[in-house]
């Protein structure tokens, strides 16, 4: 068996997720995916998936062994391009990774008009509440909103992005008024699992240089950004989160910034690549076609969230509780 071609079915069944998906991808049979799967456990000495009825894993040396064949394949296809001297067409295909909610409400449908400019190039688009390593995981592009590290990536920015805390007017009518971080241990907390479910990060009060970190319990711990918003707006807490994923609901008025004098630093928003990857058409092509777009959106999105509602929210004040 041609060693390229099972690799080609070894990642096809990771991206699938499948056996019988990666059949369907390749054009094989579940038997022809398991013996190219088994060809190359054979061939490195050890199992490179767990496999169940339902689901499959990979193994540590799969881990390693998966990452190594994505980069053999993306390094392929770029020499075949060269050689058919199809560097300057964008062609193939385009792999973006960006989190959940940026990737599907602000950068999906860009990829579909993008998609549509240039129809030789499709695209991957991964959906993760987690950084992926781009070199590592094959990756062309990712969107990342976070401030960045990794100096061995070449990145292009989009903009800032505020982290507010915000609650629905009928809540802050009906609870102690916020006016210091500290206030929010006497409210119902709507926490995101992956943006500090304990405790929340404020910048350093004057005369100090040691941020404020203000723990808190919150009635709710939930990973979904759509049903955080859900809770906040039907009045049953307050949450933290950034900017653009509340920006239509500040500016209808169903959401309320507080703490604004207190928000930290606002996240940067940029897209990256890897070294080199922008010599590539179909990576060059998307960069040039999103960033024009990208920018303009996330300047939209800031403006709707700095967009105060229309009638102004007066909060109860309990003795016990003023500032």
């Amino acid at each position: 068996m041609d060693r390229l071609d099972a690799m080609k079915v070894f990642v096809a069944t990771l991206d699938e997720g499948s056996l019988t998906g990666a059949g369907r991808k390749t054009g094989r049979s579940i038997a022809a995916v398991s013996r190219a799967i088994a060809f190359l456990e054979a061939r490195v000495g050890v199992p490179l998936l767990h496999r169940t009825t339902r689901s499959i894993k990979l193994s540590e040396a799969g881990e390693r062994y998966a990452v190594a064949c994505r980069k053999l394949l993306v390094e392929l296809e770029e020499a075949e391009r060269s050689a058919a001297g199809e560097r300057s067409v964008p062609r193939g295909t385009l792999t973006i990774s960006a989190t959940v909610f940026a990737g599907a409400e602000i950068l999906r449908p860009i990829v579909d008009a993008f998609m549509d400019e240039y129809p030789t190039v499709n695209v991957r688009l991964y959906l993760l509440e987690r950084q992926v390593n781009l070199v590592d995981e094959g990756m062309d592009l990712a969107l990342r909103i976070t401030h960045l590290s990794d100096s061995s990536l070449v990145a292009h920015r989009i903009g800032e992005v505020r982290r507010v805390v915000v609650a629905s007017p009928r809540y802050l009518t009906t609870h102690p008024r916020i006016a210091e971080p500290a206030d929010l241990g006497k409210h119902q907390v709507i926490a995101m699992d992956h943006m500090g479910p304990t405790s929340w990060s404020f910048p350093p009060l004057e005369g100090s240089s040691v941020p404020r970190s203000i723990s808190i319990t919150p009635r709710l711990v939930i990973n979904n950004v759509r049903a955080a918003i859900a809770s906040a707006v039907e009045g049953h807490g307050v949450t933290r989160l950034l900017a653009y994923h509340v920006a239509p609901e500040i500016r209808q008025g169903l959401l309320q910034v507080v703490l604004a004098d207190a928000e930290p630093a606002p996240f940067p928003v940029h897209i990256i690549s890897p070294y080199g990857r922008l010599s590539v058409p179909k990576v060059r092509a998307f960069v040039d076609f999103a960033l024009p777009r990208l920018r303009s959106r996330f300047a939209s999105l800031a403006k709707e969230a700095a967009t105060p509602p229309a009638k102004a929210i007066t909060t109860r004040r309990a003795k016990v509780f003023t500032a």
